[in-house]
């Protein structure tokens, strides 16, 4: 066991490399001039793009509300339309509802009229009696707006 002797590691002939410890500054593509010229192109270059996007946005929103304006008219009188059928259905309901009873007239109340103060004049019906002769679910979906299909 004697044979074997015990050897020191020592350093390589001429000594280890050495450790490079400096400061290695990054690789520069571009000055600070050049960045501060390119983000402001940028950013002109993006301000005349969203400029051009108001503009068409601007048009789109005119011509809408340039076709609400002309179909306004169109829809009040459908409305308005609608709700003298839905009179006219009323009053025929009740002509038929009441035609086994003597004296009665459509409109009144056993031959009196109802408003006496105002009888030529356009009286407009409660909620209730608008919808008196619909089924209860619609009359309660419109009342309360519960807008369920």
């Amino acid at each position: 066991m004697d044979s074997v002797t015990k050897r020191q590691e020592m350093p390589p002939d001429g000594g280890y490399k050495t450790i490079p410890f400096k400061r290695v500054p990054a690789r520069q593509f571009f000055s600070g001039y050049a960045l501060i010229g390119g983000y402001l192109g940028m950013t002109a270059g993006a301000a005349y793009i969203y400029y051009l996007n108001c503009l068409q946005v601007q048009k789109e929103e005119i011509e809408l509300r340039s076709g609400r304006i002309a179909i306004e008219p169109l829809l009040k009188a459908e409305r308005d339309r609608e709700y003298l059928k839905q009179l006219r259905r009323n009053r025929d309901e009740e002509a038929k509802l009441m035609a086994n009873v003597e004296g009665w007239k459509v409109g009144t109340l056993y031959g009196e009229p109802i408003f006496k103060t105002r009888p030529d004049a356009f009286i407009e019906p409660k909620f209730h009696e608008y919808y008196m002769h619909t089924d209860l679910w619609s009359q309660k979906l419109r009342q309360y707006f519960v807008w369920l299909s």
